[in-house]
């Protein structure tokens, strides 16, 4: 550099607080709750045995074909959304960011709606809605970039909102015209969200995209820390706020677009997982992630299981469970939080 300057840049080290580390132990005993929950009392152990060794018999089939993948999808679901949602507030440095601001939701659900719309990708059977979604997603995502130009996070959220506000008006069309109520059902049972007749081919589509935009987000780490002290700050250490900026979106969006294209739109989840974390990070953006990810796979797991608890030919639609427990969860939250600022 002139003048021998030098840019020196801040490395903040990841200490999760001892109280965080409790949310794996939990999460093991919800994981295996889901598995050990069904119609048919199966043992847990004896059917993940059974199935890894490949032998044949109902406890491998039920457990290894059945809920495994389903409680799979939810925890990785539920991952997706918590660590999204935690990336793009301590990204905005507002609370009340939510991962369908990308707009990434908005078009995965239109493309998978599109497929029951048109009878799209027929060869593909029940993985056409998934492709469809994830292309949805990502066309989205670059008419977002493309809307933002090189602008800095809030206005790449803001081109998302637009975005998404267009994908959320086309979808609303293609409900208004689908060409018989049969059509209109599938579409819209499908938006409901669940991650029920669902298999380890689902599983393994989601696992490439929770790995791509996991790192995305967890390489913007020292970016999120520094941003809690305002983007000349960042600036200031070296970090190049437009680049990671965009960055996170992308991470973001993915992680959304294929969780909304495997299960369906799952609501509340990546808003209220980062708040339900956030005590245990001591408000710091970059510590956040991983217990936000954490309680998000936690409350999609433990809203599984109470859906599977229901009276057969009444069971609620995941997303619909998600929500009627995070709205009310969010308004406590919003409640506590405008006490404390009075």
């Amino acid at each position: 550099m002139a003048n021998g300057e030098r840019i020196v840049v801040m490395k903040f080290p990841i200490k999760i607080p001892r109280l965080s580390a409790l949310l794996l132990p939990g999460l093991l005993v919800v994981f295996f709750l889901s598995l050990s929950i069904g119609s048919a009392p199966i043992s847990v152990l004896t059917g993940l045995f059974d199935w890894l060794t490949n032998q044949p018999g109902i406890p491998a089939l039920v457990i290894g074909e059945i809920r495994l993948p389903r409680t799979l999808l939810a925890l990785s679901v539920g991952a997706a959304l918590g660590l999204s949602g935690a990336a793009l507030q301590g990204l905005l440095r507002n609370p009340l960011a939510d991962p369908s601001l990308t707009g990434a939701s908005q078009g995965a659900a239109l493309g998978a709606a599109f497929v029951f719309y048109f009878a799209l990708l027929p060869g593909l059977g029940v993985f056409a809605p998934l492709l469809a979604g994830l292309i949805g997603a990502g066309v989205t995502l670059l008419l977002t970039l493309w809307l933002a130009g090189s602008g800095r996070p809030a206005l790449l959220l803001l081109a998302g909102l637009a975005v998404a506000s267009l994908s959320g008006a086309m979808l609303a069309a293609v409900l208004n015209f689908a060409p018989n109520p049969f059509a209109m059902q599938e579409i819209v049972f499908w938006l409901l969200g669940s991650v029920a007749e669902r298999g380890m081919a689902h599983f393994a589509f989601l696992l490439p995209a929770l790995v791509i935009g996991g790192a995305l987000i967890w390489r913007q780490r020292p970016l999120l820390a520094a941003l809690s002290l305002g983007e000349q700050v960042a600036s200031s250490l070296g970090l190049n706020v437009q680049r990671g900026g965009r960055i996170i979106v992308l991470g973001c969006a993915i992680l959304v677009g294929a969780a909304v294209a495997t299960a369906g739109n799952i609501g509340f989840v990546g808003l209220v997982a980062p708040h339900l974390a956030r005590p245990l990070a001591h408000n710091r953006p970059d510590r956040l992630l991983l217990p936000a990810a954490a309680i998000g796979a936690t409350l999609v797991l433990l809203a599984d299981i109470i859906v599977r608890l229901m009276p057969p030919g009444r069971e609620i639609r995941l997303g619909v469970l998600t929500a009627l427990i995070g709205a009310p969860l969010f308004i406590r939250l919003i409640w506590k939080m405008r006490r404390e600022w009075l």
